[in-house]
């Protein structure tokens, strides 16, 4: 089964929105035959609800993941002092989500497939885990000695790595239709300047975080680790130098978003040097640091996404 930790770094991954959202009819069909604003805006609305869904539910389908493996210890006589609490979670933002745009062109039937396998996963998975907690909450692992909740647990199991599969394979045919979506948005947007160089940061930081996880699973490369670092660092530090000079007023309250957002990539580079010493001391990467750069990269995610939308 999954690492918690691990997930919610895979998951970073794809978690960048696209937005500023822009005027972009008199482009055209461009790339994809995109069509212009209407087919740009419908991929990236998909993107951004698509990914706020993934990240929302699969951090609530961790949780069930974890509940599952204590239900399976405490059923079996093992000691378990409080079991996980999983909270009831609606996912509105997967209710937004109408039909996939017909801007995926080729990929679009391949992603409307995946998308009712991942509907059909959470939905399951929340019913399987409501029968596993009223099999707990009553006690009947007392009857047969804890075997339902290791069945329950192994199909818990099975629909969240179908889960997961499909919504990797969602990301991975949705992003060139997004990237081209994107370039027509931002065509002639005011802040095109300040997004792309924004983005190359967190692009950056997303390959930081591919090592990383690698890494935290596996073994410890601390030149490999330091290269991630330098290029980010080289990154951030030139889209940091950049004088946030937009002339449509519309733009101005940008400036402070945009230095939040530089302002917490930098608080990243602080924590990523910390996790490397440590790492470099303990052979391998501590839980600990992982969870501090899992929730630093959050921030940084959080200020950009507040400062493209």
């Amino acid at each position: 089964m999954r690492k918690i930790i691990m997930l919610t770094m895979a998951l970073s991954l794809t978690a960048t929105a696209v937005s500023c959202k822009k005027g972009a009819s008199k482009i055209g069909n461009t790339v994809l035959n995109l069509g212009g604003e209407a087919e740009a805006n419908a991929i990236i609305d998909f993107n951004n609800n698509f990914i706020d869904s993934y990240k929302n539910s699969s951090k609530h389908i961790e949780r069930i993941l974890k509940y599952a493996d204590e239900a399976v210890v405490k059923s079996k006589g093992g000691n378990v002092l409080i079991m996980p609490v999983v909270i009831s979670s609606t996912d509105y933002t997967l209710a937004k989500i109408k039909e996939v745009p017909s801007g995926f062109e080729k990929d679009k039937s391949a992603i409307e497939t995946e998308f009712n396998t991942y509907k059909a996963k959470r939905e399951n998975i929340d019913k399987k885990f409501d029968e596993l907690k009223s099999y707990m909450t009553s006690e009947d692992y007392k009857d047969d000695k804890g075997a339902k909740a290791e069945t329950l647990r192994k199909e818990i199991e099975g629909e969240a790595n179908a889960f997961f599969a499909a919504g990797e394979n969602i990301m991975i045919k949705i992003k060139p239709a997004t990237d081209a979506a994107e370039e027509v948005v931002l065509k002639d947007h005011p802040m095109k300047e300040y997004i792309i160089s924004s983005k190359n940061v967190m692009n950056s930081l997303d390959s930081v975080i591919d090592v990383l996880g690698k890494q935290y699973t596996g073994q410890f490369n601390e030149t490999e680790a330091q290269k991630k670092y330098d290029e980010l660092a080289k990154q951030a530090e030139a889209n940091a130098k950049k004088e946030f000079n937009v002339k449509d007023q519309q733009y101005a309250y940008k400036k402070s978003q945009f230095e939040s957002f530089n302002k917490n990539t930098s608080n990243f580079l602080d924590t990523y040097r910390k996790l490397i010493r440590d790492s470099k001391e303990a052979g391998k990467i501590p839980d600990n640091d992982i969870q501090q750069i899992d929730s630093s990269y959050e921030s940084v995610l959080s200020a950009y996404n507040s400062f493209v939308k």
